[in-house]
């Protein structure tokens, strides 16, 4: 397989290629619905709500914390999620813009 060259791509792009890839699973869509409908933080009931074992939702949740859709705190033995409000409206924001971009549909 060949190499992304993601260094010939501005920040910007590879920001929002890398938020794109983590909405690109219907598993990772279904956990930030859940956490956006929660309106708190959720402590370890995310996996009752998936029909996913333990270890694969911490994958999906991993995959959106390390592109800043969630925060985690630890609380003792257990981590709990949450919308990552700041980091949101940023993605939100910049999506918006490349959707926004797109004025006249001239061609095809």
């Amino acid at each position: 397989m060949g190499l992304a060259k993601t260094e010939e791509f501005t920040l910007e792009q590879n920001e929002l290629a890398s938020v794109a890839k983590a909405l690109g699973h219907p598993a990772r869509i279904a956990i930030l619905q859940y956490l956006i409908r929660q309106r708190s933080c959720v402590c370890g009931e995310i996996v009752d709500e998936l029909p996913l074992s333990q270890s694969t939702v911490s994958q999906h949740l991993s995959e959106l914390k390390k592109v800043g859709l969630i925060k985690g705190d630890i609380e003792g033995p257990r981590v709990c999620y949450c919308i990552d409000a700041k980091a949101w409206d940023k993605m939100k924001n910049k999506l918006q813009q490349l959707m926004d971009s797109f004025q006249d549909p001239s061609c095809c």
